[in-house]
């Protein structure tokens, strides 16, 4: 649908100064016609309401940082929330439990800096100011616990996508903290949305009005979703929170307008561990012990870490070149051991030091139980010791769309295919196997990594040539087929968004995809927002 210009007052043209808005981190490349930069929800609603009065298609951006083509427009408009960055609102709820009203682009390092200052900056305050100061100033310190690698990322962008890291083992996907939510739909009517108050007794089936009066029924699809780390597809369930359809919709349901998250404890220690071990069946023997499995994978006595990450032999040789080659991280990494066949790093967050050293021994014991080298590993027990771990895996990805880079020199078409699935827990050595064995039946480059704490492995396939790249896409494709047989996702983390809605419609099938689209029609029966997410 082509933008037709009848009279803009909240949009401009979308010139050449704009081509960064056309991107994102999938490095996927789009068009637009007009661009829009509201700075507050009236400002949102206005925008939206020119956008429905000259049938706009629109793409929802915050801050960009996603890798699956989700922010990049195929034509029509541009939303950017980035502008929408202030704190509403800090409350502390009947419950006791501390929360805090965002606008869509305020980016998560931003809140917890302002959260670890008890400075949060609360936007037009009024006579409940004060008091919601005191929650920071008189009370625990407080953070927002979800934790996706790039810090960056807009606390709306993170709802839309349910986004989840490193620390989700612990904490959980951004799902569990959310409390509320402000959705203006494409007709710029607003929804207000409560956790615990839309909710039961319908089973699939639902009523939701706007606040202007509008009166929305619908019918949830009936596909089950696996019971694993997902976040792909439309949540659905009997009985459900209302209120989780929204996170998660990857922006084709409405606009985020605001965002009320709930803040969590922060801990006294967090201390880190990088234990090496001969190779992947003596680090996944430690992950199941570190995770609270017995032998037979049943829960014991759990450790409860904070996260759990894998590194395979390949991640870890591609990591020491990287720091041969590069002095600045010879001063940030110490040597990785030249014997080590895998490495499972481990935070730990503790109430107290005696909490913190007891959780460290018992897992000393389990490594050299698993037969990890005790004399290798690697103990981080303050911040300055633990962002060096902090560093060791973020450049894991770094390094990869490094080795990208050096081949696209040659061959430009050339991308890395990154997979996202996440497996029930009695798959895990299965899955890491079957990746293994097609890997070096085809001869491809590869490095593994990922959170093993929830049976998330990211396989990174490397291809120097195109023939390369088409025989890795094509074994995705088929190891996608394995893990939805096995009760896995296509998508644990990163979503769907525009580049994988192949496997999306793999995994629901067209009944539960039909379904989906049921379910826009609702609220979106043009499909004008976000086209080309979820559906292609």
């Amino acid at each position: 649908m082509k933008t037709q210009r009848k009279k803009w007052n909240y949009f401009r043209v979308c010139g050449e100064d704009d081509a960064d808005y056309l991107r994102d981190e999938s490095r996927r490349m789009g068009c637009a016609d007009a661009i829009a930069f509201p700075t507050d929800a009236a400002a949102l609603r206005k925008t939206l309401a020119e956008a429905a009065d000259n049938r706009m298609l629109l793409t929802l951006q915050g801050a960009r940082t996603g890798i699956t083509g989700g922010a990049v427009p195929d034509g029509g408009a541009v939303v950017n929330l980035a502008r929408m960055d202030r704190v509403l609102a800090l409350r502390e709820n009947a419950d006791g439990v501390p929360s805090v009203i965002v606008e869509p682009g305020l980016t998560l390092d931003a809140l917890n800096q302002r959260l670890a200052a008890r400075d949060p900056r609360i936007a037009e305050p009024d006579a409940e100011s004060a008091a919601q100061q005191r929650i920071l100033e008189d009370g625990p310190a407080l953070f927002f616990a979800p934790d996706p690698t790039e810090t960056t990322a807009s606390l709306g962008g993170m709802t839309a996508c349910n986004a989840s890291g490193a620390c989700s083992f612990r904490y959980g996907a951004t799902r569990r903290h959310v409390r509320g939510l402000t959705v203006l739909l494409p007709d710029a009517q607003t929804l207000s949305l409560q956790r615990g108050r839309e909710c039961g007794g319908r089973g699939r089936r639902f009523n939701l009005t706007t606040h202007e009066g509008r009166s929305m029924d619908g019918v949830l699809p009936d596909y089950r979703l696996p019971a694993v780390k997902n976040a792909a597809g439309y949540y659905a369930a009997d009985d459900m929170d209302m209120l989780d359809l929204w996170i998660g919709a990857e922006g084709t349901l409405g606009v985020l307008a605001a965002v009320e998250l709930k803040l969590t404890h922060t801990p006294e220690l967090r201390w880190g561990v990088t234990a090496f071990f001969p190779g992947d069946v003596e680090a996944l023997r430690f992950v199941r012990v570190a995770r609270g499995e017995d032998a037979a994978g049943n829960p014991s006595d759990a450790l409860l870490p904070a996260a759990i990450e894998y590194f395979d032999h390949r991640v870890l040789r591609l990591i020491e070149t990287g720091r041969a080659a590069n002095e600045t991280l010879q001063q940030k990494l110490p040597a990785i051991p030249a014997q080590a066949g895998a490495a499972v790093y481990v935070e730990v967050h503790a109430a107290s030091e005696a909490d913190a050293l007891e959780t460290l021994e018992r897992l000393a014991t389990a490594i050299g139980a698993c037969g990890g080298d005790d004399e290798a590993t690697w103990i981080a027990d303050g911040p300055a010791e633990l962002e060096r771990l902090h560093e060791f895996r973020h450049a894991a990805p770094e390094l990869v769309n490094q080795r990208i880079d050096e081949y696209r020199r040659s061959t430009p078409a050339l991308t890395k295919l990154g997979t996202d699935m996440a497996v029930p827990g009695d798959c895990l050595e299965q899955a890491l196997a079957m990746f293994q064995r097609d890997l070096h039946r085809h001869e491809l480059d590869y490095v593994v990594f990922g959170h093993v704490g929830d049976n998330h492995f990211h396989v990174n396939i490397l291809p120097a040539s195109m023939t390369q790249f088409n025989d890795g896409k094509r074994l995705y494709g088929q190891w996608a087929r394995q893990v939805i047989d096995w009760g896995g996702t296509v998508s644990a983390e990163h979503g769907i968004g525009k580049l994988k809605t192949a496997l999306l419609y793999e995994m629901l099938g067209a009944k539960g995809i039909d379904g989906m689209r049921a379910i826009r029609h609702v609220f979106d029966p043009d499909e004008r927002m976000n086209r080309g997410n979820l559906f292609g």
